[in-house]
């Protein structure tokens, strides 16, 4: 083992967003941040691939900002360092640095005083290239205003002060917005929107107190975000401020603050007159004021406006201090759609130019809107945690494009499983979903291989779903998969499928032609609850748009029907969540409580599932003959529920751990064509806590056990009658919640042990079973590994090709995350 040595490389992350406003923010970068559960995602807009997460938080991030932000993007050309702000539901906000040159992510500090509740929204400004102020708001009814001084260069101590701490009573305040004041330097104007339908005006110098000022009354529900534009030129002068509000009175409005003393006497009564009407209050500021009046009423979404956003200014050419304040914004809302709102040229009045938007049966609208920093793509994120992405291809004229983007889980992500020849990586999570990922090999966006995405959505459910996997041997694409229900549900692969992942791997597939001429299924519809769906055959196409065509409104008895297809490009949201559905063949009933694990044998003949369990007789294995899916024995040993199993590689032996801290081995021979005979080899209690996981050495019968009680121990079939222990492995830092074990060398039964933790770090173990060594070879960069409890463990192969070099694990976890690594073996 000690000639041997590995290196870690990640290869892809897959992950939803967390469904909450103000958790999205698109830096001066072009890196778009997001919570994804306990972790700040960061992903590449061009390349769609998550390119990080960053571990600290201890719950749900809720909000995100970038400094520099795309509105000062202009301002951050030269930039090498940029910072990030992120806060959760505990109240905790903390800084992050990213290096540029080297794209090395490092946490700057925590902020100190957390607030007792979680942070709602987070704002900040850049004065200059070491000097930051930043504003945070959270449900405990308090606001706090930090300056920070950034080191000249990247690695060093920020520095943290705090300006100013207030409360502002028991409607908290969720949007915020901080600005430089016009024609007056060094006083800055905060603004606050929450649920007291007004909007508090604050001003203050860039070190003293903030007073508030004026209150700006006229939406009629809670204010859900509010932006500042930059300080608009008039005349030669920047004596002009706009302030955008949305609310969830389906409106939009825009206030302007102007400089009083810059409104000379010719237009000063006739600007005067206008804001007589609205009664615009007055914003004193040291020794100017500022005169406040609502510039627009914007109405034309149908549900709440949970965002706007100015455009990005750009900067003016020949001038790299100036800039060009755009007259455009960009608005979100529930009803499905995204705006960007214009003046029109000749009247000044403001229009809907552009709307965009996923108008499929299960989207559920959107939580935020955002500029790309050159103002040509526009960014959002939905309720089912899923991405957006419009490009503007037009050349003189607007063509809002829609993009490929990262996709993944928005709940925790259960279980894991790879295709019978490693083709795709399926996953099962509890947002109620079965999603496929796979390299694309058409892309050629990665420097160093393919791109991953994900490319079909097999399964989109009404329960959560707990466990899967997929069933080996020959023949088309099969898996079963167990939810909150007692029935486990089979999926064939449909034909549109099949030709999709020959594209995507640009190669044949193990299935041959013949095989797929057999196939007679297109696709799948979903039923009108969401529970089983139903085949769409090649044949019936033509049929199904014939009658697609005379039916009236869309209505939860009427779902619309599925248009599967041959994808040639990574497919986006709406085209997954509809479109790439895959038939169930059979229903599994026999199960008293909710499924909890499955596996399959390695040959493809016999499924195992276990339920959630508190007595003996409900704590039963069932084993399933595929094809005919009848249920051909029931194997009683545990009392607890079973929370995994694994079929040996020679598929003789069943191995099982449970709750009751005792694994199992049974014998497991096949004695007809429908007749399965098995036999308790043996039971034992193992560990002193919760048994979590297992696996199985690929060249013999010895097995691993994790544990909660942080232990991991090596054990060995003996005779097949005996079961002994051979070794246990130093204590762990945490409970042992997943295990995979890889063959390297058959001939020295050389073996690689991967061990996933409930902190969410993985180790990688060095086993010799031959001479009962056990050696720690690698452990996995925080920053690699998941932010929460890891789920499961899976290698691409059971054994390494002498072929290769190297070998991918696959991941998956509480945070959200499906992740894939690979080993290099030197």
């Amino acid at each position: 083992m000690a000639s041997r040595s590995y290196e870690v490389e990640r290869v892809f992350i897959a992950a939803g967003c967390n469904r909450i406003v103000n958790n999205v923010s698109w830096g001066a970068c072009d890196l778009v941040a997001f919570g994804a559960q306990n972790a700040v995602a960061i992903f590449c807009p061009k390349t769609a691939q998550i390119l990080t997460t960053l571990p600290g938080h201890k719950a749900a991030v809720n909000c995100t900002h970038w400094l520099p932000s795309s509105k000062f993007a202009f301002k951050a050309t030269q930039l090498e360092h940029h910072y990030l702000l992120s806060g959760d539901a505990d109240g905790a906000i903390t800084l992050w640095e990213l290096s540029l040159v080297d794209r090395k992510w490092r946490k700057a500090l925590d902020v100190p005083k957390p607030h007792k509740k979680g942070v709602t929204c987070i704002t900040g400004i850049m004065f200059s290239l070491n000097e930051v102020i930043f504003a945070s708001t959270s449900s405990d009814g308090t606001v706090n205003i930090w300056e920070v001084i950034l080191p000249p260069v990247g690695g060093g101590d920020c520095k943290l002060s705090c300006l100013e701490s207030f409360c502002v009573g028991s409607k908290p305040m969720v949007a915020l917005s901080l600005a430089e004041l016009p024609g007056n330097d060094g006083h800055m104007v905060l603004a606050l929107g929450g649920l007291d339908n007004k909007i508090h005006l604050y001003s203050g110098k860039r070190a003293g107190k903030f007073v508030h000022g004026c209150e700006l009354k006229g939406h009629s529900d809670w204010i859900r975000s509010l932006d500042f534009s930059l300080p608009i030129c008039t005349n030669d002068q920047s004596n002009t401020l706009l302030l955008v509000s949305s609310s969830q009175d389906k409106g939009i409005r825009i206030w302007k603050i102007v400089l009083h003393d810059s409104l000379d006497s010719s237009n000063k009564e006739k600007v005067m007159s206008l804001a007589s009407y609205i009664e615009g209050p007055l914003l004193f500021t040291g020794s100017s004021s500022y005169q406040i009046s609502l510039e627009s009423l914007l109405i034309g979404h149908e549900d709440w406006v949970y965002s706007v956003e100015w455009q990005p200014p750009s900067v003016l050419a020949g001038n790299k201090t100036g800039y060009f304040q755009p007259q455009s914004l960009l608005s979100a809302s529930m009803d499905k759609t995204i705006m960007i709102w214009q003046p029109e040229k000749t009247t000044g009045i403001w229009i809907n130019v552009v709307t965009v938007g996923e108008l499929s049966h299960c989207a559920l609208g959107f939580y935020g809107g955002h500029w790309s920093p050159t103002g040509d793509s526009i960014l959002a994120h939905g309720y089912g945690g899923s991405f957006h992405l419009w490009k503007n291809v037009g050349v003189n004229y607007d063509n809002w494009q829609p993009q490929k983007v990262p996709s993944g889980h928005h709940a925790l992500v259960s279980d894991i499983s790879w295709a019978k020849s490693g083709e795709f990586l399926l996953s099962v999570s509890h947002d109620q979903t079965t999603r496929i990922f796979t390299p694309w090999s058409k892309e050629g966006c990665l420097e160093d291989g393919d791109s991953w995405h994900e490319i079909a959505r097999p399964q989109v459910h009404g329960h959560d779903i707990n466990c899967v996997t997929v069933v080996q041997g020959k023949g088309n694409h099969r898996f079963v998969s167990g939810a909150e229900e007692k029935v486990a549900r089979v999926f064939e692969a449909p034909l549109s499928f099949l030709k999709t992942l020959n594209l995507a791997s640009s190669r044949k597939s193990d299935l041959h032609e013949d095989i797929q001429v057999d196939i007679q299924i297109l696709g799948a519809n979903m039923s009108a609850l969401g529970l089983s769906q139903k085949p769409i055959y090649v044949h019936a196409t033509q049929e199904t748009v014939g009658r697609n065509s005379n039916e009236g409104l869309d209505t939860l008895e009427s779902v619309p029907d599925a248009v599967p297809v041959m994808l040639t490009e990574p497919p986006i949201e709406d085209q997954l969540a509809w479109h790439t559905l895959w038939p169930e063949s059979h229903k599994l009933y026999g199960h008293g409580n909710e499924l909890f694990s499955l596996c399959c044998d390695h040959e493809g003949k016999l499924v195992a599932s276990s339920c959630k369990a508190q007595t003996a007789l409900v704590a039963e294995i069932w084993l399933w003959q595929v094809g005919s899916w009848k249920a051909v024995s029931r194997l009683q040993s545990h009392s607890l529920t079973v929370t995994q199993m694994e079929f040996s590689h020679d598929d003789s032996l069943l191995l099982a751990v449970s709750r009751d801290r005792q694994f199992s081995v049974f014998s497991i021979k096949r004695t007809g064509a429908d007749e399965i005979s098995n036999q308790l080899l043996a039971r034992q209690e193992a560990h002193k806590r919760i048994i979590w996981s297992c696996s199985w050495n690929p060249f013999g019968h010895e097995f691993a056990t994790g544990s909660r009680d942080k232990t991991v121990k090596i054990w060995a079939v003996e005779n097949e009658c005996s079961v002994k222990h051979l070794t246990t492995l130093p204590q762990f830092p945490s409970s042992v919640t997943a295990l995979s074990w890889l063959g390297l060398d058959r001939k020295t039964s050389e073996g690689l042990l991967a061990i996933g933790m409930e902190n969410g770090l993985i180790e990688l173990w060095g086993l010799t079973t031959s001479s009962l060594t056990a050696a720690l070879v690698s452990r996995f960069d925080p920053y690699m590994c998941h932010a929460a409890t890891l789920q499961r463990l899976a290698w691409r192969s059971a054994e390494k090709s002498e072929d290769h070099q190297s070998v991918q694990l696959a991941s998956c976890g509480a945070d959200h995350c499906v992740r894939v690594f690979q080993v290099n073996v030197c």
